[in-house]
């Protein structure tokens, strides 16, 4: 297998991988209580997700 001969410059691999970057994440308004959530997720605030309760949320407080 074929191996290079010389190093390649730090610019050259930067120049490849320019296009590497993270992209951010899709955020959607809830329909049932129209905070933000993840896309494609039961939503934090009120578990809710395409129309039903699919998960049970804590109202926040402790039971110390």
């Amino acid at each position: 297998m074929p191996n290079p001969k010389r190093r390649h410059s730090k610019s050259r691999s930067a120049k490849r991988r320019t296009h590497y970057k993270a992209t951010p994440s899709t955020l959607v308004e809830c329909p049932n209580c129209n905070e933000t959530k993840l896309a494609h997720a039961a939503c934090p605030s009120c578990g809710y997700y395409n129309g039903r309760r699919v998960v049970s949320v804590d109202d926040g407080a402790t039971a110390e």
